[in-house]
């Protein structure tokens, strides 16, 4: 029996988190609004899995 090729579906990386699942978001303070670091935050426009979502679903 010959050996079996196996294909994995292709996926894309999310353009927005490029396959983290998460982004990073500033984080300001004060009345000046001064920037003091990054927090990081889930993806909503893959929601986490680090895919491209279909078109149209």
């Amino acid at each position: 029996m010959a050996a079996r090729e196996t294909t994995k579906p292709v996926t894309h990386q999310c353009p927005v988190c490029k396959g983290s699942g998460d982004v990073p978001r500033t984080v300001h303070v004060g009345r000046k609004r001064r920037a003091v670091g990054e927090q990081s935050g889930f993806c909503l426009n893959c929601l986490g899995t680090g895919e491209a979502p279909a078109d149209g679903e």
